[in-house]
């Protein structure tokens, strides 16, 4: 169950980086109410461009889906966490993006077999396979550590009941930078019916999809569309920015191999042809060209603060 793996370059690793943060700048979301967020994350055509790093942007000595690792990527931008929540055998909701713990942690053996207790004598592993000194966290954890700092794309694995998520933002009082993601009409018109207030992730390539939720009870209003993981056509941007839909574009696979091959402007390119946000598991890459096109554009935010730790 458990396995040292890479202890001492880890455990060496993390005192490097807690001297590097001691001087460090964060960059963070803040806001006050969910109707701030609702606002903010509307389309218009001031719409601040927006990270989304995938699984918490996981590099080396930082893990996915991790606080320490969350903590790492606002060190460069204000970023929206997308991040995986599995359940324990004791029904425990924890961060994980597999159903296995081998590729990620000391252990091994599918997640649901294993009780809180349990997983708490594994350590994560980044995605080089080094072992961490970090733990296996609870969405409750993560929840508390993102208020005033991010916003949180909560990805729900298979099998996570709906109303266990909802139940955790409010218990945790998280509503005002909380998105809960979904794959399909149903699934959205189910957090809908569960948390109406809440903004919601809905896969949405134009029209037929929207009308379709609308129709379920989806309110526009706290859509945001995901459209994919390869650019849409131009008119699938212009009917979404014309109800006020947010775009988020799946940069992780192909277009980031393809920005790391042939030049970061891409992303730059990426958010003048429609997209408001990138899923990127480039964002410190990602996130200059925005910054670029932000500083270009003359966009401002009273939600974005810069703070000196």
């Amino acid at each position: 169950m458990f396995q040292n793996k890479n202890f001492c370059f880890s455990f060496c690793f993390l005192i490097i980086s807690a001297l590097s943060f001691a001087q460090a700048k964060e960059y963070v979301l803040q806001f006050k109410t969910p109707s701030e967020l609702h606002r903010f994350l509307k389309y218009s055509n001031k719409s601040i461009p927006l990270i989304s790093a995938h699984r918490g942007g996981p590099t080396t000595g930082f893990p996915e889906n991790c606080t320490a690792t969350f903590a790492n990527s606002i060190r460069y931008n204000p970023t929206i966490i997308e991040t995986d929540i599995a359940l324990s055998k004791d029904s425990v909701l924890v961060m994980m993006h597999d159903n296995k713990l081998d590729r990620t942690t000391t252990g091994t053996g599918k997640i649901e077999n294993y009780t809180y207790k349990e997983l708490q004598q594994l350590f994560l592993e980044d995605n080089e396979g080094n072992q961490t000194l970090y733990k296996i966290e609870t969405l409750d954890q993560v929840l508390q550590w993102g208020k005033g700092k991010v916003i949180y794309n909560l990805d729900v694995k298979k099998g996570v009941p709906m109303k266990m998520i909802v139940d955790a933002v409010r218990r945790n009082k998280a509503e005002a930078y909380s998105v809960i993601i979904t794959y399909n009409a149903t699934q959205a018109a189910e957090v809908a019916q569960l948390a109406p207030d809440l903004m919601i992730s809905v896969s949405a390539r134009g029209r037929e999809d929207v009308e379709r939720m609308e129709n379920l009870g989806v309110k526009v209003d706290k859509m945001i569309a995901f459209v994919g993981t390869a650019e849409p056509k131009a008119e699938v941007y212009q009917y979404l920015h014309s109800r006020g839909i947010a775009c988020t574009l799946g940069t992780m696979g192909n277009i980031d191999k393809s920005a790391a091959a042939n030049g970061d402007a891409l992303y730059y390119k990426l958010i003048e042809n429609g997209a408001t946000i990138l899923s990127s598991d480039r964002p410190v890459q990602a996130g200059k060209q925005l910054a670029k096109f932000t500083n270009d554009k003359k966009l401002k935010s009273r939600h974005i603060k810069i703070i000196k730790r």
